[in-house]
């Protein structure tokens, strides 16, 4: 399993309850161009339409510019494949308030393109202060240990 994007600020930003994996649809291109860790999910999220899950926002640029078609938009919708199961269970949490569907990283799993998407609920500014601190502290003991 290789990753190759990742979004960094989805814990700093979430909570992540539940992850769930996915395929992606993708042209020709996208997929050299994510294999080359080009692209990013910043500032993305998945949503449910018609039965069918779809991530937004997410930046793939083309693999080689100039041979791309010139209506090739990077930030397009991309279908994600799911069963009918999980599906369901992602529009129930949809709907309900205070949860969103967000995606976490894309990796190749034996030669293809997976995303891995995450339940989550958003943080409050005090939240993400003490998680910082925490970090800051962690970091700090783990330099104090490996210098002895």
């Amino acid at each position: 399993m290789e990753m190759l994007i990742q979004n960094k600020k989805v814990f700093l930003n979430y909570e992540i309850i539940e992850k769930f994996v996915a395929g992606i649809e993708l042209l020709g291109f996208e997929v050299k161009s994510l294999k080359n860790k080009l692209g990013s999910l910043e500032g993305s999220h998945i949503t449910i339409r018609g039965g069918e899950t779809y991530i937004i926002s997410s930046h793939i640029p083309a693999y080689q510019p100039a041979n791309t078609p010139k209506n090739y938009d990077p930030y397009r919708h991309r279908r994600l494949l799911l069963t009918k199961k999980e599906i369901s269970v992602l529009s129930d949490i949809e709907s309900s308030k205070g949860l969103t569907i967000v995606p976490i990283s894309v990796y190749n799993a034996k030669g293809r393109i997976k995303i891995e998407i995450g339940v989550a609920k958003g943080k409050k500014k005090y939240d993400k202060r003490q998680d910082l601190k925490k970090k800051t502290v962690d970091r700090e003991i783990r330099r104090e240990f490996s210098d002895r």
